[in-house]
């Protein structure tokens, strides 16, 4: 038996839109990363970046499951003492949606030199408008057939 093994050059991208109102964060930032990441194809070689575009619409009505709106937080270092800062996720969601659903993909992502251009051909709008209508996007659903 013989196994198919995609190549750099040879890698077909579709684009998918992702509808983010009244889901949660983490399973629509699971679904883009397997979508990015090319896992949802039958030719998924781990070693060759064969994922798709992935358009995330609505991230502003995301939401966040349990009491993560206000026990959560994002944390950063500078790398000075004393350094550390923290914001609530709650804020984020209100401020800057579109960043906490990026946090979120690229957690989910495999943490290799692959993931930093799987991320580049991650968009993310709040609204329901996004601008890559020239590409003719197709909405993904889990039971969607793959062409």
């Amino acid at each position: 038996m013989s196994t198919t093994l995609a190549k750099n050059g040879s890698v077909r991208r579709a684009w998918y839109i992702l509808d983010a109102a009244d889901r949660p964060l983490g399973r629509t930032a699971a679904q883009a990363a397997v979508l990015l990441r090319g896992k949802h194809k039958p030719e998924y070689t781990p070693n060759v970046d064969c994922g798709d575009f992935v358009i995330i619409v609505n991230a502003g009505r995301a939401t966040l499951t349990g009491n993560k709106l206000t026990q959560k937080y994002y944390r950063r270092h500078s790398g000075w003492i004393g350094g550390l800062k923290e914001i609530q996720y709650k804020s984020i969601m209100e401020t800057r949606p579109d960043f906490a659903m990026r946090l979120a993909v690229r957690g989910m992502m495999a943490k290799n030199s692959l993931s930093a251009g799987a991320l580049r051909r991650l968009r993310i709008f709040n609204g329901a408008e996004h601008a890559h209508a020239a590409q003719k996007p197709v909405e993904w659903r889990r039971d969607a057939q793959i062409s």
